[in-house]
Order: C-alpha cells, then sequence, then structure tokens
C-alpha cells in the first residue's frame, strides 16, 4: 500500500488521480474535512471518468505530521511513501510553525520509514532549496544551499527537511527529491501560483523583471511516478519544464483568461517603498502583511534552472507551459 501525505494539496491530490489511474492501493493523510472535500471535487473534475468513485475507496486518515499515535497507525502495511505535506509562508513570523511541520514532520516520517521497513519515499522540496551556483550557470542538481546568503523561511525549513530525508538515506533508507518550480495545475486557486489566475483575472497591471522556473503538474506527478518505480535511490531531481520571466508568465496567464496583460514595471525602489509602508502599517494598526524582504528578493531574481538530468535519465519531454497554463484557466474559468 502506498501513502499519501498532502494529499488534498494540488501536487496531492493530482498524485492522488495518477495512482488510482494505476491502481494502486493507497492510503492518504489530510488535515480537514473542509479541505477533503475540495480535493474531492478537484479529483472527480479531472480524473477519467470511470475513476471518479474512486476518491472514496481511499483509505482516508485525518492527522497531523506531529501527532506520532495517528502517524504510526497510518504506516501500517506501507511500502512507499510519497510526502507532499508541507507548510507554505514567507512570513518570518511564522518561522516555528514552519519549522514544526516542515522539517520536524518531515523528520518524523522518515523515522516511521525506517522503523517500518518502507522500500522508497519521495520528497517533494521546492527549487527554493538550491542556491546560485557559482561555477556555472543555469542552476542544476549540484547547486549546495548557501547559509550565507539571506533566504526566506520557507526555503530555510525546506532545506533543513531535505537534510531529514538525506539523513534518512544514510541510515538505509531508500529516497529520492524532487525539486519543482512554480507548479501550474487546475484547482486550488487560493495559494501558489493559483492565486495568480484568481489575481489576474481580477486586474493586475504591475509585473517584476524576475524569472524563474515553471512546471506543469502532470509533470511532477508522472516524474515522481517514474522515480519511485525506478532503480534511483538517493538522487535529488530539478522539475522545471521552462524558465519564464514573471511577465511573459503574466502575460501569458491573462491571455488564456482574456484579460489585459500587466504593462507596468516595478522597480526595486517602489516596491522597497511599498514594504516600509506596510511595515508601518502593521505595527501601528496590525495590517496582513503580504510582502517580505524575501520576496522582493524573489521577485527581481533572475534564476534559471536546468532539468536536462530528468530528461536525460527518464527519456522525459516537459509539457509546455503555455498549454498547462490554458488547461488551468480554462478550468478556472468553468469554475469562476
Amino acid at each position: 500500500m502506498i501513502l499519501v501525505t498532502g494529499a488534498t494539496g494540488l501536487v496531492g491530490t493530482h498524485l492522488l488521480i495518477k495512482l488510482v489511474e494505476e491502481k494502486y492501493q493507497i492510503r492518504a493523510l489530510y488535515r480537514t474535512d473542509t479541505k477533503k472535500e475540495y480535493a474531492k471535487s478537484v479529483f472527480v473534475k479531472c480524473c477519467k471518468p470511470e475513476d471518479q468513485l474512486a476518491f472514496d475507496a481511499i483509505d482516508w486518515i485525518q492527522g497531523e505530521l506531529n501527532d506520532i499515535p495517528k502517524l504510526s497507525s497510518a504506516f501500517k502495511g506501507i511500502t512507499r511513501v510519497y510526502h507532499c505535506a508541507a507548510m507554505i509562508s514567507f512570513n518570518p513570523s511564522h518561522y516555528r510553525k514552519l519549522r514544526k511541520i516542515n522539517i520536524e514532520g518531515t523528520a518524523n516520517i522518515v523515522n516511521l520509514s525506517l522503523i517500518n521497513k518502507v522500500e522508497k519515499l519521495c520528497y517533494v522540496s521546492t527549487i527554493a532549496t538550491l542556491s546560485e551556483n557559482t561555477l556555472q550557470n543555469p542552476i542544476d542538481e549540484t547547486a549546495e544551499w548557501n547559509p550565507e546568503i539571506s533566504d526566506s523561511v520557507y526555503a530555510i525549513t525546506k532545506y533543513g527537511a531535505e537534510m531529514e530525508v538525506w539523513r534518512g538515506t544514510q541510515e538505509g533508507l531508500n529516497a529520492v527529491i524532487v525539486n519543482p518550480g512554480i507548479i501550474i495545475g487546475r484547482g486550488f486557486y487560493d495559494a501558489g501560483s493559483g492565486y495568480l489566475f484568481k489575481k489576474i483575472r481580477k486586474g493586475m497591471k504591475y509585473y517584476t523583471t524576475g524569472t524563474t522556473g515553471y512546471v506543469a503538474v502532470t509533470d511532477v506527478v508522472k516524474i515522481m511516478h517514474r522515480l519511485m518505480n525506478s532503480e534511483v535511490n538517493n538522487e535529488r531531481y530539478i522539475v522545471v519544464g521552462e524558465n519564464l520571466s514573471f511577465k511573459n508568465a503574466f502575460s501569458l496567464i491573462a491571455k488564456a483568461l482574456n484579460k489585459p496583460a500587466p504593462k507596468k514595471k516595478v522597480s526595486p525602489f517602489l516596491m522597497k517603498t511599498a514594504y516600509y509602508l506596510q511595515q508601518f502599517s502593521y505595527f501601528f494598526f496590525r495590517t496582513k502583511r503580504v510582502i517580505f524582504k524575501s520576496s522582493i528578493k524573489s521577485a527581481f531574481s533572475n534564476s534559471f534552472y536546468e532539468n536536462e538530468k530528468i530528461k536525460k535519465e527518464l527519456t522525459y519531454s516537459f509539457t509546455p507551459v503555455q498549454k498547462a497554463i490554458e488547461t488551468t484557466a480554462s478550468f478556472f474559468l468553468k469554475e469562476h
């Protein structure tokens, strides 16, 4: 039986669709009934008609990554684990909670995998853990974490989670890590790339000058599945289909939503000014913060990611990001 953590998120839900297609027995970890019901709605709309009833046939277990008794029960009879669960936040005040979920939660998954002699673990990390490689460009899997560079609290805790996985491999666990870029996929429009669709549909005039990697969620889950069924162990893989500027990515989304593309370039000075005004408002009026130093850095960083390793080892061809955006936009417009 296969265990999927974070089964009600973007990657987790689309992974369930793939695993159901392959006729696996699945046990899935979820946190709230609300998230589970929304994941079901996405699952039913995205899967094949003959698989629509399979969601309820999954062995669902409600629990947290730090609930050891519940996790221990979830691991009974498990042979493989897809660890997709994580907390995503760039707010420095959330560091302790991020650490608890992303690092300590992953440590628990690794420990129980070792105790239960799990055959293999696949951990979903992020390209945010790959510091810039000074020896070559673009960034590849040899790019090491640089603790002297100021990174987001999210990146710091995901790197810590990777260290727990590598620690597990030293203790006998077979594992692979995937480092996806910004994931484009149907459903889940309140966070991640999905939030961009919602924001651009409402009208977004501004863009920043940064560049990063993008990938279709279907590519992420197909690669995870193929790696887990391969002889590959104790390796990491960058999972990025294309590198796009934020302007180009936003323009593609706007076009797919039949909305005007953002045309006004935001300068670093303007962004920093907005950050300090926000800090002033937060300090005196406790307003919500949405801009952080790490997000400003990302908005203007030009990071290019190399995907040759995964393409070569799996003979894999990525879905064009434009196609992924068009598919996601079509789904979004039907829902909204």
